[in-house]
């Protein structure tokens, strides 16, 4: 069989110049993403890099007061005495006392709620925003109405619980309750968030799974113990990671709301940390506390990847 077609052979020297146009293209492209990503650097450099590493070396040092021309390299020096710290340990207790509250509290509330936001409703959406405003609303107005609506005298907690003849609770002045006050706070502030990330990992979940299941006769408690649970692993992950590391880092309420009281029952770690470095002015031993709750936060989640692994969830690095 013969071929009558014309076959045009492209010459070597055009393949050679395509090839260099080609590489010449791309590390040019290369040039220009490097430059759109320079300011994002530039701000992580500044703000963020340089800043991490004095802090580091501010925790070798015994700088106290506000010149930093007295700081002396001490080398460990910091370490050690942070060993035998009973305030911060105690502050560190506290802060894994909020943790055991706040993380699996916040969690099944916000579940909760988004199985309900999740159904096809009249006004859901309406709703929706309504559990999520408290997210964008600032810790300072919210830590004063939360002021009000939990003092012993006035407030509107206690009327209701006199009401219901129950008598009245010192919600912020008790040390046994005030800890318990503040992750209230701090659930009803971020349910909203959380509700939000439920939902996407709610409507992510095939309805085909839940209406197979019904008709095999599985009820609801059926379908959501062996259905939904299980296929929202990885949601409940986020949750519990991002979970742990912010209430290791909670500041605000209790800056505002307690300032580490009564008795220093809700002392937590960062608070602690401000008072030595912006009260008493000792900014080497808060810079060797933050570096330590750093690697409290950084085993933590370890721990976590470790057993999501361990259940076999799939690798997530």
């Amino acid at each position: 069989m013969e071929y009558s077609g014309n076959i045009t052979a492209t010459p070597p020297h055009q393949f050679k110049e395509k090839n260099l146009w080609q590489r010449f293209w791309s590390r040019s492209n290369e040039k220009v993403g490097y430059l759109f990503i320079l300011p994002a650097f530039t701000h992580l450099l500044i703000f963020l890099l340089i800043p991490l590493i004095f802090s580091l070396y501010l925790s070798f040092t015994n700088w106290r007061g506000p010149n930093p021309q007295n700081a002396l390299f001490i080398g460990l020096e910091n370490y050690q005495f942070l060993l035998g710290d009973r305030r911060f340990w105690d502050a560190m207790r506290n802060t894994a006392y909020y943790t055991l509250l706040y993380v699996p509290g916040s969690m099944i509330v916000s579940l909760l709620i988004a199985l309900v936001m999740n159904q096809k409703l009249k006004g859901i959406y309406l709703f929706r925003t309504l559990f999520f405003m408290p997210v964008i609303s600032s810790w300072v107005a919210v830590s004063i109405i939360w002021i009000t609506l939990l003092d012993p005298q006035v407030g509107i907690l206690n009327y209701v619980l006199q009401e219901l003849g129950l008598p009245s609770v010192n919600w912020l002045g008790d040390p046994s309750t005030a800890m318990i006050a503040i992750v209230i706070i701090a659930i009803w502030k971020s349910v909203g968030f959380q509700m939000v990330i439920w939902l996407a990992g709610l409507q992510g979940i095939p309805v085909e799974l839940h209406e197979a299941a019904q008709i095999d006769g599985a009820n609801r408690r059926q379908s959501f113990f062996r259905i939904t649970l299980p296929l929202l692993a990885p949601t409940t992950f986020f949750l519990a990671i991002t979970g742990v590391i912010g209430s290791f880092q909670v500041f605000s309420p209790i800056y505002v709301i307690t300032g580490g009281g009564p008795r220093g029952s809700t002392d937590v770690v960062v608070y602690h940390i401000y008072t030595r470095a912006f009260e008493a002015y000792d900014m080497g031993y808060a810079a060797s506390q933050a570096w330590v709750l750093f690697a409290v936060i950084f085993a933590a989640t370890l721990i976590q990847v470790w057993y999501r692994r361990h259940q076999g969830e799939g690798s997530l690095f």
